[in-house]
């Protein structure tokens, strides 16, 4: 039986690249399910991956995701010219970036994906503590910020959903 929408080459390395650098749709969903539960009764997680997965069919979502992560893994290569190097490697607080790429993906389901990107981002449940926290060895630069704007953007197109604004199965 074939799939009712095929996944991309986009798609899957998306998907891949989030996989291999640590994190499941699952620990996505858990960001959701923090974000939703106390406005959703009876939320499920698998409910909260299932909109995970959708945002992840997004193609400028799929695209936030490759240019982000390529940036990470080639500063833990040490791969780019100096001063970015350091900029993106230490994570430096002022250069905005990764939260501008982050911003890409809350968009696209609505100004409630900013109020809920910014919450999270400040609080960092769950998987985005363990990205936040900076080793000699990963650079997660962007992923953090990227993790939560899917997140964000999975906890906006839920509450659209149970609101009835759009039919989003």
């Amino acid at each position: 039986m074939s799939e009712k929408n095929p996944k991309t080459p986009l798609e899957k390395k998306a998907r891949e690249w989030i996989k291999e650098r640590g994190v499941t749709l699952r620990d996505i969903g858990e960001l959701v399910h923090y974000l939703q539960s106390p406005y959703q009764k009876d939320l499920s997680i698998e409910d909260c991956i299932h909109h995970v997965d959708k945002v992840l069919s997004k193609r400028e979502v799929q695209n936030a995701v490759i240019t982000g992560l390529q940036l990470d893994v080639l500063a833990e290569k040490r791969e780019l010219e100096s001063p970015l190097q350091e900029t993106i490697f230490f994570d430096e607080s002022l250069y905005g970036i990764d939260e501008i790429i982050a911003l890409s993906i809350v968009n696209v389901y609505g100004s409630i994906g900013f109020t809920n990107y910014g919450y999270i981002d400040k609080q960092k449940p769950g998987i985005l503590g363990e990205l936040n926290e900076h080793s000699d060895e990963k650079c997660h630069t962007f992923l953090d910020d990227i993790v939560g704007a899917i997140a964000a953007a999975a906890s906006s197109r839920l509450a659209h959903s149970i609101a009835n604004v759009e039919d989003l199965d």
